[in-house]
């Protein structure tokens, strides 16, 4: 058997250290990562969350402003019988309308003869009406609306069925 060089043992011992280094070094570049990672998610979760984290109360809040808003539409040429009341109605919406600008709602509102896009209508039904082309909204149920960049509540429409300029 050969005995080791002195200088060997030495090499060997400093090799074995750079191994152990490298790998200590790579183990804290992973952590480092790693923790930055958690941070940006705990970032992007908090912002999700003060952004989306009343969109149930949002979404229950939907039919006070639909109930509201057909309270208005009913009163209609009646409006003198009860002028204070229509005014009460009208106010109680305008400041439900204020409420929901400053927590990032935007009512959807279409339009008859608007083009129907899924991403923000709901077709309720199709009918062939004259003068239209399909894909066109006929009729406007409900508005929709959107929380932030995310639907609430599809704007439910009707939808025509009819190939262009038919009838």
């Amino acid at each position: 058997m050969m005995a080791e060089l002195p200088g060997q043992a030495d090499a060997d011992a400093l090799s074995a250290l750079a191994a152990e280094r490298d790998d200590y070094r790579d183990r804290f570049m992973r952590a480092l990562a790693d923790a930055e990672n958690a941070r940006k998610r705990a970032d992007k979760d908090r912002r999700e969350a003060e952004n989306y984290g009343g969109s149930k109360l949002a979404r229950d809040l939907l039919p006070v402003y639909d109930a509201l808003s057909r309270a208005i539409d009913a009163a209609g040429a009646e409006r003198s019988a009860a002028p204070q009341l229509i005014e009460g109605v009208e106010l109680t919406l305008r400041e439900l309308q204020n409420v929901f600008a400053r927590h990032g709602i935007k009512v959807i509102v279409p339009q008859v003869g608007d083009r129907f896009d899924p991403q923000s209508h709901e077709a309720m039904f199709e009918a062939p009406v004259p003068n239209t082309v399909a894909g066109d909204i006929i009729q406007v149920m409900s508005n929709g609306f959107m929380l932030h960049d995310r639907l609430l509540r599809a704007a439910q429409v009707g939808v025509s069925s009819l190939p262009g300029g038919a009838g």
